[in-house]
């Protein structure tokens, strides 16, 4: 029966995007990057006789827990090709020129006829999903053939269909899997019931995360805006993040002596314009754009306020801070923590985190903090301002990364015992 409710739901999905497709812009990429699919497939794997490695990702996020790993394959494989597939158009039109894939595609959408099809082309001798796919028809054809399919970086919760009563067929699921590997020691008790290894080797973000911090730019322009001020770097933020760090910025007793560097997480004309109508009703102080700043020989530091106005600089930016704030804890949750964290800085987000473990792990920590209101994010700021507690937050940080460093290693040592 849950097998029969699986096909009617992916089958559903396949239909609402075609009919989303014509009125929304990303909808409409899924649809279109799919056309021709199997003539593409086909064509670049006709007279490939090397061995393939394939990795799949949902998204831009997962490609980035999964490239550690794509480096560390790239090295140990070196004869085996690589195909790397995205089932969202955020993770393909990004990533679709990698230059460490071979080959980069949309996934067919799933079903007893399309996994069978793309086996049959594609033949792959190890398979990496990254994190959150479990995609039945496609693991299903995998396990039968008996290729090695890892699960990497998982991370799984409670409240989870696996773990419902109902969930019998998704607890199926993982029994496709050679070995998951996890994030932490809950993961691994929610799956005692599974008969495949699972293994605790951390968050393969951490290693991609530490590999940019070391290799951030340094951005002269920003030097001379920044001057001589503390920084509090916001990365990420929608129009409800923004809204409370712009009334931050007048509280002269917290944050007289700082700046604000605003990184949006949409940085398309509209919302830009959209923020600079807000910033400009402010008579407090003053603001500029990247773009301004970066056209501009004089330095930026009688403004408060800068705004990134392009994609691409954020991971870098977190080394200005004294103090970084993640957006999207107002919406579905928040982006990407680590970047900030890898810099041993405090953090600061909005009230929806627990679907994310790191951000699970570091509000307990004290490391991160978590607020729902206004007057919450004052409280927080005050405590940040408090010396002592911003060293322990930095002790605390700095032991944290070094506990989840290495995971793409740990996974490593299983494969090559493994092949």
């Amino acid at each position: 029966m849950g097998k029969l409710f699986y096909y009617i739901g992916i089958s559903l999905y396949s239909f609402a995007i075609r009919v989303a497709a014509l009125f929304s812009p990303k909808a409409k990429l899924w649809v279109s990057g799919r056309k021709g699919i199997w003539q593409r497939l086909e064509a670049a794997f006709e007279s490939e006789d090397a061995e393939v490695i394939w990795m799949h990702c949902a998204s831009l996020g997962e490609f980035e827990q999964g490239r550690p790993l794509i480096e560390a394959l790239k090295l140990k494989f070196p004869k085996h090709k690589l195909l790397l597939t995205f089932f969202s158009p955020s993770g393909y039109e990004v990533r679709k020129n990698y230059d460490l894939a071979d080959w980069v595609f949309y996934l067919p959408m799933d079903g007893p006829g399309n996994a069978g099809h793309f086996m049959k082309i594609v033949d792959p001798k190890m398979v990496f999903f990254i994190k959150y796919e479990f995609w039945y028809y496609y693991l299903n054809a995998l396990k039968q053939s008996k290729v090695p399919t890892y699960l990497v970086s998982a991370h799984f919760r409670p409240n989870q269909v696996f773990f419902k009563w109902y969930g019998g067929f998704f607890r199926n699921i993982l029994e496709c899997f050679t070995q998951i590997f996890v994030q932490n020691e809950d993961s691994v008790h929610l799956l005692d019931f599974c008969q495949v290894p699972v293994q605790v080797t951390g968050d393969t973000r951490m290693d991609r995360v530490l590999k940019i911090s070391e290799n951030a730019q340094s951005f002269p322009v920003i030097d001379g805006f920044v001057a001589d001020r503390k920084v509090l770097v916001a990365g990420s933020t929608w129009s409800e993040d923004e809204n409370h760090l712009l009334r931050l910025m007048q509280n002269d007793d917290l944050y007289k002596n700082y700046c604000l560097i605003i990184a949006p997480h949409q940085v398309d004309a509209a919302h830009i314009k959209d923020l600079e109508n807000r910033l400009s009703k402010i008579n407090a102080f003053s603001y500029t754009l990247y773009s301004r700043l970066s056209q501009s020989s004089s330095k930026g530091d009688q403004n408060k306020v800068l705004v990134i106005d392009n994609i691409g600089m954020l991971s870098s930016l977190y080394k200005y801070a004294h103090i970084t704030y993640v957006g999207g804890g107002f919406g579905a949750g928040i982006h990407n923590i680590l970047e900030a964290i890898v810099y041993k800085l405090p953090v600061i987000f909005g009230s929806k985190y627990q679907k994310f473990q790191e951000a699970v792990d570091l509000h307990a920590l004290g490391v991160a903090q978590s607020y729902s209101s206004y007057e919450e994010l004052e409280e927080v700021s005050r405590f940040l301002a408090n010396s002592n507690n911003y060293s322990q937050i930095q002790a605390a940080a700095e032991a944290y990364i070094q506990e989840q460093r290495g995971a793409t290693d740990k996974i490593m040592e299983v494969l090559v015992e493994e092949v």
